[in-house]
């Protein structure tokens, strides 16, 4: 028998065999993690919406699947939440800002469909910052999502709702969206494992340059399992890659031989916490135990290149910003709206001019990744910072001096996983990223679960209980 906290807590790869040999339920599992949820979302606030009554009748139904062995898909009857951009038909979409008028899809976006084909229990839309341009927990129409580890300390964003509800216990599996860090900057802050998937890879209903959606859970092969649903081809993206026969659950190989890039400075951005470069490199050394040739990989960003990028978002935004009245502009928020308004009035040739910086990242990430079958960088240059903080660096000017390692994979479209791979002197997680080659998805993941096998012990995460939760308002 489980405990409560047993069941909540099982991997979604453990779930489905107990469903098959009917030695747990749907039913049983949904209704310990909602006692989770109960317990403590007044402090995490990774939800937007949910409905524990109708995903527990999605349970019932899936319970009545496995009884008459006859499952949907590989994950019927577990757990899943979706962020808020990933439409769910009838449930409003603010984007985590409370100046917009939310729009109320009429219908579910690709990834939605595919987790409800598959039996998956949605329980519920998870929250983000405003428009997705923080890399925090913060919003001007949700408040502030905190961390599991400790409430004190940042989620990161923008899928700050997926990433507190993975590390919270609220169940196996997790969809966020990333383009520019923003699943694996949670990963990285909150131990999680993580995988921003190659372009194309995932189908969305609203494609957009260096977007991608993707898996978030406690571990590798639970990414791989979500995967299996999210990776099918959708007509209603044009970027979407051909149905593909890969084999996701194929275990973790061996790495002697493999050529291991690493990448210690992004050539750009905020200053580098030595604790992070210091794990990224123990990192390395476990592949490089193991027989793998691990060779430095030079800075190929630049701050002017991450400065246009930024630039362009801005102007990106602006256009969104200037759509709202008066009295709904004041209601984003301030960050947001001077960041924002940097974009205004920017002549067509300068942001065709940030446009072309962008093709440069494309060209030069893959050009200095390309010799290389994965790439081991930090995810971020810094460590949790406090929950209340909008970004990492708030100085003038530094906005986005955190995702100089994440953004390039966006631009490229190449895909990238974190892994927890240390913790600092106070207790915050630490990731690795593990970049591969364009769509070599399955490489980067089967890299990854090696290292999550094989990372010192002192590295896997001891995941937060019920205590961390009363200590609201520390700072890190």
């Amino acid at each position: 028998m489980y405990s409560e906290q047993g069941l909540a807590t099982m991997s979604a790869v453990e779930m489905t065999a107990h469903f098959a040999d009917r030695t747990v339920s749907p039913v049983e599992v949904h209704d310990a993690v909602q006692s989770v949820i109960e317990a403590r979302e007044g402090v995490l606030n990774a939800f937007w919406v949910r409905d524990p009554a109708e995903s527990r009748k999605a349970a019932a139904a899936s319970e009545a699947r496995w009884a008459a062995r006859e499952p949907l898909g590989p994950i019927d009857g577990v757990p899943v939440t979706l962020k808020e951009n990933i439409a769910r038909r009838g449930v409003p979409m603010p984007s985590g800002n409370a100046g917009v008028e939310p729009v109320v899809p009429e219908r579910d976006a690709p990834i939605t469909e595919r987790v409800l084909e598959s039996g998956g229990s949605i329980l519920g839309s998870t929250v983000m910052p405003d428009w997705g341009m923080l890399s925090s927990g913060v919003s001007s129409r949700h408040g502030i999502t905190r961390s599991a580890w400790n409430p004190g300390w940042t989620t990161g964003g923008s899928s700050s709702g997926a990433g507190a509800a993975a590390a919270g216990g609220y169940g196996p599996l997790h969809v966020g969206s990333d383009i520019g860090g923003s699943i694996r900057l949670p990963g990285t802050w909150l131990g999680l494992a993580t995988l921003k998937p190659s372009d194309g890879r995932v189908p969305l209903d609203t494609p957009y340059l260096g977007r991608a959606a993707g898996p978030m859970a406690r571990t590798v092969a639970d990414l791989a399992l979500l995967m299996r649903v999210l990776s099918r081809p959708d007509a209603r993206d044009w970027t979407s890659l051909p149905a593909q026969d890969i084999d996701w659950s194929r275990p973790a190989g061996e790495v002697r031989g493999l050529r291991v890039g690493l990448h210690l400075d992004a050539g750009c951005g905020g200053p580098r916490d030595p604790e992070v470069v210091e794990a990224v490199r123990r990192a390395a050394d476990v592949f490089a135990s193991a027989g793998a040739t691990v060779e430095p990989v030079e800075p190929f960003m630049s701050q002017e290149l991450l400065d246009d990028l930024d630039l362009f978002w801005r102007v990106r935004s602006w256009n969104d910003l200037r759509k709202l009245s008066p009295e709904a502009a004041l209601r984003v928020h301030p960050y947001i709206m001077g960041w924002c308004r940097e974009g205004a009035d920017v002549p067509g040739t300068r942001v065709l001019q940030c446009y072309q910086q962008i093709m440069r990242i494309q060209a030069l990430t893959v050009a200095a990744t390309l010799p290389y079958d994965i790439v081991l960088s930090p995810v971020a240059p810094v460590a949790a910072f406090a929950a209340e903080q909008p970004m990492p660096f708030m100085e003038p000017g530094k906005t986005m001096s955190h995702i100089g390692f994440t953004a390039p994979y966006n631009m490229s479209g190449q895909p990238a996983a974190t892994v927890n791979c240390a913790f600092t002197a106070d207790g915050r997680p630490i990731g690795v990223q593990i970049s591969g080659r364009r769509f070599d998805d399955l490489g980067v993941l089967q890299a990854a679960a090696w290292y999550e096998d094989n990372r010192p012990a002192e590295s896997v995460p001891r995941w937060p209980d019920d205590a961390l939760l009363s200590q609201e308002g520390q700072t890190p």
